[in-house]
């Protein structure tokens, strides 16, 4: 058995859970999520959270019972703190701005690129610093994800978008043979 999925999953007061079959559905402060479950996991509410239960015991049923208990844990997280991925702009003339609620990036392009973010996800610059929030963890990091891969941080000088606290590798450049 999977020693994350044995643990139970801890839920906050305010935050409220409804199970359907498959169908987990996750309410609380910031709002609500829901997500279908493998039909193989079942989970069961009880007075100190919730318990994640395989089907069986075969690779399949291992395997899936950590990740369930995981995507549910994040799901209360969610609605009760939210998620955040900070990201940092480095390079000369790199800028960007919020445009209502789009986001504009000059990147060195021959045109600034607009960013319309997708339901649940907000925006938040802060000089050279953008913060994208919400409150669904995969959403957030496939929009941090997305954004950092219009200009992935290079070697040699160090420019582009990179996680804030991201080490990147710098490369030394040609030497004058003499």
């Amino acid at each position: 058995m999977s020693r994350i999925g044995k643990q139970t999953i801890p839920v906050p007061s305010g935050v409220k859970v409804e199970i359907k079959g498959t169908l987990v559905r996750v309410t609380g402060p910031k709002g609500n999520l829901e997500r279908n479950i493998h039909p193989r996991m079942s989970i069961q509410q009880e007075d100190s959270g919730l318990c994640v239960i395989p089907g069986g015991s075969s690779k399949l049923d291992r395997s899936l019972h950590g990740l369930t208990r995981t995507l549910i844990a994040n799901m209360v997280d969610g609605v009760t703190n939210g998620f955040e991925k900070a990201l940092e702009v480095s390079g000369l003339g790199y800028r960007m701005q919020k445009k209502g609620e789009n986001l504009v990036m000059n990147l060195g392009f021959t045109h600034p690129v607009e960013i319309t973010p997708p339901d649940g996800i907000s925006f938040e610059v802060e000089g050279k610093i953008l913060k994208v929030k919400g409150i669904d963890k995969e959403k957030v990091g496939q929009m941090a994800a997305d954004i950092r891969v219009l200009r992935k941080p290079e070697p040699y000088k160090g420019t582009g978008i990179r996680y804030v606290g991201e080490y990147v590798r710098r490369k030394q450049g040609k030497t004058t043979a003499k």
